[in-house]
């Protein structure tokens, strides 16, 4: 039996997060965006509305359903701010300990009855859930990114999650207008087991000489209709995400086709993560994006 959902807390307000917050109060829920400083959160508010306000133009929704909308989210710079929230989906940074310690402090400040999602891409939900006073409320709920546009959610069910917090996310899920896939609690899950070794392998494309930046993208996009190159999409992610997922996939499946390209891990020590650092496959610090090798 499904539980009612009517608050949404959401941990983190980056890209992902700010994204569940705009498609959560789009679809009716009031949300409580949490991170640990003001000017953040403020950010991610500007960017929710600057991301409705376009679809306001493309006629996709109406001004009254924006101002709904940015009516229904606040701002929580404390986990307690999230304390009679229904659901709260955490968007932390993809390294375990982290989401370990935030769902550590969670659990204090929570109901019994609330249901805690974590956003992960690839991370076993089954052990984050046993890190939790309530594994069987837990549950992995892995967006894609952008939010607002992917239609896909991938859901996944840890060993202690039970049919009534299976049942309640399928049906948020469904009144956020998107379409579930459901996955075993496998590294990585489906869509990044698939996209992330094509990604790592463009990658030893461009390691090995084979071709360059512009030519591995445009073969893929012009070879294979990919919206974005592989190199591209590296960057548009993170590269520091893309290798946490790799790392994942490496020692959770222990298979060396999975072992990530020296020169990602080059790019990611070296700082260059992509689009959010201005710098990975693509240097973005000019009026338009140049190859960087």
């Amino acid at each position: 039996m499904a539980l009612a959902i009517k608050k949404v807390g959401v941990i983190g307000s980056g890209q992902m997060g700010n994204g569940i917050a705009h498609v959560a109060a789009l679809g009716g829920f009031d949300v409580v965006l949490n991170d640990i400083a003001a000017d953040r959160i403020k950010s991610a508010l500007a960017t929710i509305n600057g991301n409705l306000s376009r679809q306001v133009a493309k006629k996709t929704i109406t001004e009254e359903q924006r101002k709904q909308a940015l009516a229904r989210i606040s701002g929580a710079e404390r986990l307690e701010g999230l304390a009679d929230c229904d659901l709260v989906i955490e968007t932390a940074v993809e390294k375990e300990d982290v989401k370990r310690k935030i769902f550590n402090e969670l659990c204090s400040v929570l109901q019994p009855e609330a249901i805690i999602a974590s956003n992960t891409s690839s991370i076993s939900i089954t052990r984050l859930a046993a890190s939790t006073d309530r594994p069987e409320r837990f549950i992995g709920i892995h967006f894609m990114n952008p939010v607002p546009r992917m239609e896909l959610v991938e859901l996944i069910r840890g060993i202690a999650t039970d049919d009534a917090t299976f049942e309640t996310s399928k049906e948020f899920v469904a009144q956020l207008g998107k379409q579930v896939a459901v996955s075993e609690d496998f590294p990585a899950f489906i869509v990044n087991r698939i996209l992330l070794p094509m990604i790592n392998e463009a990658i030893y494309t461009l390691y090995e000489g084979v071709g360059n930046v512009e030519a591995i993208d445009a073969a893929m996009k012009l070879g294979a209709h990919h919206p974005m190159g592989p190199l591209e999409l590296a960057d548009f992610i993170g590269l520091d995400t893309c290798l946490s997922i790799m790392q994942v996939l490496h020692e959770g499946l222990a298979d060396s086709k999975y072992r990530p390209c020296p020169l990602l891990v080059k790019y990611v020590e070296a700082g260059w993560l992509g689009r959010k650092t201005q710098r990975g496959f693509y240097d973005y610090r000019g009026d338009k994006p140049v190859p960087t090798r």
